[in-house]
């Protein structure tokens, strides 16, 4: 496995890998990965970590693959645990070897050693079965480390029938949106045109990076954060104003009172992610027939630009002692069309294999979208996302300052830009203290 010093510089010289390296943190991992000798007629087991419901594709994977067994267990999603866990099995020596990780932590797990080099084992040759820019999240310094699974293309959901009543368009433009919204609070009773949750770093980004921000980049060896960018700013200043006009309702997306808004009316929508088609449906199941999605709103009108929220990769945890099955594992989950039918229906997110969506489950028409064939939308979302937006290694952490200054906006202290200033002066302070040189833009 390639030196931390030797990633350095080779993703100096490729942008689209970040910066990883080179003092300071302490490889996270006990053991290394190494090729069990199988013996024949002996089956190999494999243990998946994953907070998504994969059982149903992985039961399929067992029954046609005898010979290799996978046994899921259930983690706690992202920075709810689940990765701190992952990181104290690296430390152990006892890690599963198969993990899922979501795109923006891939770089944390790189900076301490935690991933497989998979391009040792083969898996170069898989790449043109993937949508190369979620291939391109598990590639650093040109080696490939994590087989992608899913992303997060963005759109609006938006309830027809509510739309339809108050006689409003769906708003194409944010200016439009912001008019809308407007009309929504003054014709809707108590309804409002989406949410706001109050800490959701992730939600939040995907606005600056539609509006073609780049909270970090790299000069040569040095990490560049920048929060307060003219467009960043822009989409910061934007949201204050829909905040304290009272056009968007501070609840947290994914909580009861937010599923409540959903069912309810007092949400008439939802700015979202494709995989939350399947929270949606099955938590406002009284509004089938009723919902819609349209495009994100545009800073230009005509315009398709898109952002991404969530996307995670099948990683295999540096320690393995299969890691040729598992990447046969991983690479059959990602791909194989019976299986990506299985996490399609458990809600696991917009597919990283290329894939023809006429003759996909996602092409269909749906009966709770009104026989609208919506992933068209999420097609086109997808096709437009700047893939040019980075992760750092600090994101998890850094991501928590941006949700406490914004939720300090939201309850009613300070400014949406103050927010990111501060918020932009710790991310910087993250980065150093993993040994990485860092500053702000400005």
């Amino acid at each position: 496995m390639p030196t931390r010093r030797t990633l350095l510089g080779a993703a100096a010289a490729t942008a689209a890998t970040p910066v990883l390296a080179a003092c300071g943190e302490q490889a996270g991992a006990a053991r290394t990965t190494r090729q069990q000798r199988r013996t024949p007629g002996r089956r190999v087991d494999l243990v998946f970590w994953t907070w998504v419901p994969l059982q149903k594709a992985v039961a399929l994977w067992n029954r046609r693959n005898p010979g290799i067994h996978v046994t899921v267990q259930t983690v706690p999603a992202n920075t709810s645990g689940g990765y701190q866990k992952m990181h104290a099995a690296l430390k152990a020596g006892d890690p599963p070897d198969l993990a899922q990780i979501e795109y923006y932590a891939l770089p944390e797990f790189m900076l301490v050693r935690g991933l497989t080099d998979l391009s040792a084992y083969g898996a170069d040759r898989l790449k043109d079965g993937y949508i190369d820019w979620q291939w391109q999240q598990g590639v650093f310094a040109g080696r490939t480390y994590a087989i992608p699974q899913g992303s997060g293309p963005m759109g609006y959901f938006y309830r027809a029938d509510l739309y339809d009543r108050w006689g409003l368009e769906v708003p194409r433009t944010w200016d439009e949106f912001r008019r809308t919204a407007r009309a929504v609070k003054k014709r809707g009773g108590d309804s409002l045109i989406t949410a706001f949750p109050p800490v959701n770093a992730q939600w939040f980004a995907s606005f600056p990076w539609q509006r073609g921000a780049h909270w970090v980049r790299t000069e040569g060896d040095t990490w560049i954060v920048d929060l307060t960018g003219e467009e960043a700013l822009q989409v910061a200043d934007f949201w204050e104003g829909m905040i304290r006009d009272g056009l968007v309702a501070p609840v947290q997306d994914s909580q009861s009172s937010f599923f409540k808004g959903l069912q309810t009316g007092r949400l008439a929508g939802w700015l979202g992610a494709q995989w939350q088609d399947a929270l949606i449906r099955g938590n406002a199941p009284g509004t089938k027939g009723r919902w819609r999605v349209a495009e994100l709103p545009q800073w230009e009108r005509g315009g398709h630009a898109s952002a991404n929220w969530g996307g995670s990769a099948t990683a295999i945890l540096q320690g393995t002692r299969h890691p040729v099955e598992a990447l046969r594992f991983a690479h059959w989950l990602n791909t194989d069309p019976a299986s990506i039918e299985l996490l399609v229906e458990a809600g696991y997110g917009w597919p990283s294999a290329k894939l023809d969506l006429e003759g996909s489950p996602l092409g269909r028409p749906d009966p709770f979208f009104g026989g609208q064939v919506y992933n068209e939308i999420f097609q086109v979302s997808d096709r437009n996302v700047d893939t040019s937006w980075r992760f750092s290694p600090t994101t998890t952490q850094s991501y928590a300052h941006i949700q406490d200054s914004i939720g300090r906006v939201v309850a009613g202290h300070g400014t949406m830009r103050g927010a990111l200033a501060d918020a932009q002066t710790k991310f910087v302070d993250d980065l150093r203290a993993k040994g990485l040189d860092a500053r702000s833009a400005r």
